[in-house]
């Protein structure tokens, strides 16, 4: 290609020298330009979807796309595991993982011309906010001293709200003597003795997740006084005497100040030199100012004075009104500029404080002249400065990017023409002696309708100076731009070699045209007749201001060389190759490298090299002298000749270090001194096991396990490092033994001790060590054996809400699966709830009795939707909450009942229904005498009609008849023929008899009969039935977390639960 664009030569003729915004149709080759992007940052909600990273550039060629995160490079699909979508670099992530994905983003689109950079784009997966667990000493104070009951909320998706409230959910009353802070403490000027209580708990709101979370209760004891001693004030927040404080223009200025003191100090606010804002505000008592959305002339020092009727005590707040990078006036523009002009790229921002400027180019820092502060001067501008140039402003309250295109053209006139107005483009030629002019014609010239000539399969000739005429009744402009071709050089010609020696020889050209572009560099290739011919293998890169090169060649070869030029455009074509020049042969210049070092068996060592290439032989007859010895043993050098680039040797002391070098040599003499490399011979298994396994049992969950290293010695072999194997024996709960459960973890280097997480609580482990080498495994410590403490129970597995009537509801649960403790009971939570799912007074049940898997709950709204909450305790703590909705009834219904059930059946009969009616049955308990269903549904009879033309239909028919003749007696014939082999088979075996007469006991365990209905595990035998009834896909899994954790924090959520009171109807045949 010998034109400046992929498509031809495009070029603008302008009738202006200054360039606006880049308008470039997209058949002409240009910049990449990033037209979408993702605004961060992006929350990624667990229950949302998927979440889009959007890039999507133009430009010519089409653009490729690559991503950053946390400044890395990395791709999408093998580092994130996600498709990018097509022509773009766009990406989406499902919800899952979603933890791998957090970072910040920023993409990049690029093509041969320059490259776009976005804005970064912060990925945000909040975790599932939590206070620590901690066990909390009570706070004891005299009467009239002051009390702080800290918070320290965790850190969530904003807004977040603080509430201090009892562990019955009742408000801590506030007022001018007890609030609470900013920061989320609680703050008591001066404790009474009413202040004494053992549930003082924290709760922080998460709306966005809609989360809440507790802290473990606190409790204060008040010591009474005979008499409260007068204090005069003093500030418990904030410390010292003065503060500063920055925050963003438009944000909310919250200041607040809390004393302590008795009597309990007043609040009073001013700010110096002039009157509060009109916008201030006064909250907490008088103990916090606000003004929103602040601006610059709220800037000053305000004062906050606490006094009392004993003294005073005043704190100054230096407020100080800051903004974010902002572009003054607007981000900088793309620019198109002639060849030798001067372009200015001015990148102007206002912020407070300053902000700092910083340039890249195609996304690469840029420095160095060309930068002055806020400004990039390309002065005589050449193509090669065409590209993207980035512009970062930022301080510390944020970032802002842009992008300028800056595209440098050798020609650039565009010749607008409007109404009435004839556009001729001529050409003055100046290859032309005789300055005539001749006209822009032929196939290869497209003019566009905006003045525009395109030029296709532009040439050397095309090279001149170009003239636009615009003309019309009031006259006539013209402007001029010169066009130069430019192209790959012409081959160098006249190469020839002088000063040949033995094995080196110069080499001289004349270099070709170089097409208005000049010349970077000259490449010297080879090409040899005896080892692969025909192959022109690179040997040398000269400048491009040199015609002459020396080269070093190797012995014993036949060469012949040749030359070709490299400019800006590209590589050109290669010389005529010169004639041959054979060197004369000679010992090896270089000895073997990368010597490589292995053990694979205990007792030998292999030793591998890089070997020679053959045309660095330098003569026949190659060889190698390997030579070794033991390191740090004075000890001769045990020498072998070989032809291979390998060699083992055996009989060796296990892992011994050993010296190794290896010496080239050829017919005509040998090599270098070769360099030494040391290495160890194979290795063996490791004899120690560690020794003083300890463990420390941190948590219900948790392991500390250290150990004392093994000898080097016992190593024999590169430290791996050590495994941890621990199994579970069985539970503490259960006397009798489990299924074991063996799990091991690896922990690589020379440590002595490891964390060991993923245990089972209230269980009984063994435990044990050993260290590994290359080679494999050593032999195990002892083995210690320790118990996990009792934990909290899992969620229980299902909550049922049953028997709905005016004014209560009966609940049915199943025990959990995994007790990890001795069960005590039930904690009952629950509270009223409406459309919206505000939430009521949460009201509590303790159920002490860890048999009780069921509950009836009287005194509740008719007509009401309630939220229930079941946790499973032991004398640990409650685990995690199942919740389930559940609605009273208007009126008690009139309810029929059938005979008994017999359960050793899998089917109930109910006649005396009507026809056509839809019904609600339930399975009851016979024995429960708060007639709490295990099973609900909703059925429709047939209509009477309908059902006898069928049976009418089918049984009258004549080969129904005779068809259910034929199945009788074919039943009868297979009958007899039974029981004729089975007098004839004598005794049976054992297997067979078990098999004809299975016991009940197994009947009642086969998959396919009825589970029984058991009073001491009622859900198990609904389960059953509603797998045999219901087709088995009974989901109990979809509810969303709402739980009690180790450390006493409730997690709930405000919305999305699905009503799973409800049953949904079905029409069945009665």
């Amino acid at each position: 290609m010998r034109s400046l664009w992929s498509l031809g030569l495009a070029f603008l003729l302008a009738l202006t020298s200054r360039a606006g915004g880049l308008d470039i149709p997209l058949e002409v080759e240009q910049l990449p330009t990033i037209t979408v992007q993702t605004a961060g940052p992006v929350i990624a909600l667990p229950f949302e979807g998927s979440f889009s990273m959007r890039c999507e550039a133009k430009g010519n060629p089409q653009p490729v796309y690559r991503w950053t995160k946390d400044g890395k490079a990395i791709d999408p699909l093998f580092d994130l595991g996600v498709k990018k979508e097509r022509n773009n670099g766009s990406f989406v992530i499902h919800s899952g993982r979603l933890a791998q994905f957090q970072g910040m983003y920023q993409c990049y689109a690029s093509n041969n011309l320059g490259t776009a950079v976005s804005e970064e784009i912060e990925l945000i997966v909040p975790s599932t906010p939590k206070f620590p667990k901690e066990k909390i000493a009570p706070i004891v104070v005299k009467e009239g001293q002051p009390v702080i009951l800290e918070c320290n909320p965790p850190q969530g998706i904003p807004p977040r709200k603080i509430y201090w409230m009892t562990i019955g959910l009742q408000h801590i009353e506030q007022d001018e003597r007890v609030s609470m802070g900013h920061d989320g403490n609680l703050y008591i000027s001066n404790a009474l003795e009413k202040d004494s209580r053992r549930d003082y708990c924290c709760f922080a709101a998460f709306s966005v997740i809609r989360t809440i979370v507790r802290k473990t209760a606190m409790s204060v004891v008040v010591k009474s006084s005979y008499a409260i001693p007068e204090r005069r004030p003093s500030l418990l927040v904030p410390s010292g005497v003065q503060s500063e404080v920055r925050l963003l223009k438009g944000e909310e200025l919250v200041l607040e100040c809390i004393a302590e003191g008795f009597p309990t100090p007043v609040i009073e606010w001013t700010k110096r030199t002039e009157k509060l804002p009109k916008r201030a505000n006064l909250k907490n008592y008088g103990k916090r100012l606000t003004i929103n959305n602040i601006e610059e002339e709220d800037d000053g020092k305000y004062t906050c004075e606490a006094r009392n009727s004993v003294g005073d005590t005043v704190h100054y707040f230096n407020v100080m009104v800051e903004e974010p990078p902002r572009w003054q006036p607007e981000p900088p523009k793309g620019q198109l500029a002639v060849v030798g002009s001067d372009v200015h790229i001015k990148c102007s921002a206002s912020g407070k404080p300053r902000p700092v400027t910083s340039w890249r180019k195609n996304g690469q820092p840029l420095d160095g002249e060309q930068v002055l502060d806020d400004t990039i001067v390309l002065h005589r501008a050449r193509p090669e400065d065409s590209a993207v140039y980035q512009c970062e402003v930022s301080n510390r309250h944020g970032t802002i990017l842009a992008n300028a295109n800056i595209m440098i053209i050798i020609l650039t006139c565009t010749c607008p023409v409007g109404k009435q107005q004839i556009a001729t483009l001529k050409c003055l030629s100046s290859r032309n002696k005789d300055d005539t002019t001749e006209s822009v014609e032929g196939e290869r010239f497209s003019v566009f309708k905006n003045g525009s000539l395109q030029i296709n399969q532009a040439g050397k000739e095309d090279s001149g100076e170009y003239v636009c005429f615009a003309t019309n009744s009031e006259g006539k402009s013209a402007i001029t731009a010169l066009l130069d071709v430019k192209d790959v050089p012409d081959a160098p010609e006249d190469v020839e070699l002088s000063e040949q020696k033995s094995w080196s020889v110069r080499l001289a050209w004349v270099p070709g045209d170089d097409h208005n572009s000049s010349t970077t560099e000259f490449i010297v290739e080879y090409e040899e007749s005896q080892w692969d011919p025909g192959t022109w293998r690179e040997l040398q890169r000269v400048p491009g201001n040199q015609v002459t090169a020396l080269l070093t060649l190797h012995g014993h070869l036949n060469y012949q060389f040749r030359v070709y030029a490299v400019n800006g455009i590209g590589k050109g074509p290669p010389s005529n190759p010169t004639d041959r020049y054979k060197t004369l042969p000679a010992a090896p210049d270089k000895n073997p490298e990368n010597i490589k070092i292995q053990g694979h068996l205990p007792h030998q060592m292999d030793i591998s090299w890089e070997p020679l290439l053959p045309v660095e032989h330098n003569g026949p007859g190659l060889e190698y002298k390997l030579s070794y010895r033991k390191l740090g043993v004075e000890d001769i050098w045990k020498e072998h000749l070989v032809k291979r680039h390998a060699f083992v040797i055996k009989n060796t002391p296990t892992f011994v270090p050993y010296e190794i070098k290896i010496q080239s040599r050829n017919s005509h003499g040998w090599g270098p001194e070769p360099k030494v490399v040391t290495g160890y011979s194979g290795e063996d298994l490791p004899t120690a096991s560690p020794q003083d396994v300890a463990v420390e049992v941190l948590n219900t969950t948790l392991l500390r396990v250290s150990w004392t290293r093994v000898a080097q010695a016992t190593l024999r072999g590169h430290l791996g490092g050590y495994n941890v194997h621990w199994l579970r024996k069985r539970s503490l709960l259960h006397s009798n033994r489990i299924p074991e459960e063996r799990h091991f973890l690896t922990f690589p280097g020379n440590r002595s001790h490891a964390m060991v997480p993923g245990l089972r609580p209230f269980s009984e482990y063994r435990l044990t060590v050993n260290v590994f080498n290359k080679r494999g495994n050593g032999p195990n410590s002892d083995p210690v054996t320790f118990q996990t403490p009792e934990g909290v129970p899992e969620q229980v597995p299902i909550l049922t809400v049953s028997n709905a009537q005016r004014d209560s509801i009966t609940l049915v649960w199943a025990p959990p699966f995994e007790a990890n403790g001795i069960l005590t009971g039930y904690l009952l939570q629950y509270q009223l709830i409406n459309e919206t799912l505000a939430m009521g007074d949460m009201q509590e049940v303790n159920v002490s009795s860890a048999d009780t898997t069921q509950w009836f709950l009287q005194g509740l709204g008719e007509m009401s939707k309630y939220m229930f909450y079941l946790s499973a305790c032991t004398r640990v703590g409650c685990g995690p909450q199942r919740m389930e909705e559940g609605s009273t009834v208007t009126e008690a219904s009139n309810w029929r009942i059938s005979e008994a059930v017999n359960t050793s059946k899998n089917f109930h009969l109910i006649d005396g229904l009507e026809p056509g009616t839809v019904y609600t049955v339930r399975l009851l308990a016979k024995s429960r005498l708060d007639n709490a269903s295990i099973f609900e549904d909703i059925i429709q009879t047939r209509v009477k009609g309908k059902r006898e033309y069928l049976h009418l239909g089918v049984s009258t028919q004549g080969w129904f008849i005779g068809m259910m003749c034929a199945v009788a007696l074919l039943t009868l014939t297979v009958l007899i023929a039974c029981f004729v082999t089975r007098n004839k088979g004598g005794k049976y075996a054992v297997k067979e008899k078990e098999d004809l007469h299975p016991e009940v006991e197994s009947q009642g365990m086969n998959d396919d009969t009825f589970c029984d209905y058991s009073e001491e595990n009622p859900l198990k035998a609904s389960q059953c039935s509603l797998d045999r009834g219901m087709g088995g896909d009974s989901d109990y899994g979809d509810e969303e977390e709402c739980q009690f954790n180790e450390d006493g924090s409730f997690i709930g959520e405000y919305s999305g639960h699905k009503n799973r009171g409800s049953v949904r109807p079905s029409p069945v045949t009665a």
